[in-house]
């Protein structure tokens, strides 16, 4: 389990970002997840739960758990113990290309949070050393032809331009292509690949 050290220190908030070892390391009574469908569509829940066809959860209920499952597509957690609410972000490349984070953000603002009190943390994922697209997803990130994306970056930028202030947004350097003992990866392992747990709560 990766723990970020911002998230770490919050009052209130309990977190993780699961690795290949960790297993299904949440009870299905205490969590809510999603049928993960690469969009920019953000759900809040209130109870336990698949809770349909999203990328986003927002939460305020205390003690639930919400949760995302990744394979290489960035996992993305936000926090304002203030206002207690907390969300879980799926994030790959079609997700990041509309915006998923930015409207997540803007969804935790509409019920109470603070841009400049969010914390976020950015979990492993593909990094920008393998993450090579062709020209059908290039003109997305504002590139063209065959070439490197970087996914941890582009969703950093739409936090900064959502409000959030660079000293409480962390990023986890960790690729999990390059790292077959500690990760899954969909793009080492194709369709043998298993899924990472990540989540957050308010307690």
């Amino acid at each position: 389990m990766i723990a970020a050290p911002p998230l770490k220190d919050l009052p209130d908030v309990e977190h993780g970002f699961g690795a290949r070892d960790d297993g299904a390391w949440l009870e299905p009574a205490s969590h809510a997840w999603l049928k993960q469908v690469h969009s920019a569509r953000v759900l809040r829940c209130r109870a336990p739960g698949e809770q349909g066809e999203a990328d986003a959860l927002i939460t305020t209920t205390p003690d639930l758990w919400i949760s995302i499952r990744t394979a290489d597509c960035l996992p993305i957690l936000i926090a304002d113990p203030s206002a207690r609410i907390v969300a879980a972000v799926h994030a790959g490349w079609r997700g990041t290309a509309a915006g998923i984070v930015s409207h997540t953000v803007q969804q935790m603002v509409a019920l109470g949070a603070e841009p400049s009190s969010l914390v976020a943390a950015i979990g492993p994922g593909i990094a920008y050393c393998c993450f090579e697209v062709g020209p059908e997803v290039s003109p997305h990130f504002g590139a063209e032809g065959r070439t490197c994306v970087d996914l941890a970056e582009a969703n950093e930028r739409q936090l900064l331009d959502a409000g959030l202030d660079l000293d409480r947004i962390w990023v986890c350097k960790l690729c999990t292509k390059c790292n077959p003992g500690q990760f899954y990866s969909f793009r080492r392992d194709g369709e043998a690949a298993g899924r990472m747990v990540s989540a957050i709560r308010i307690i």
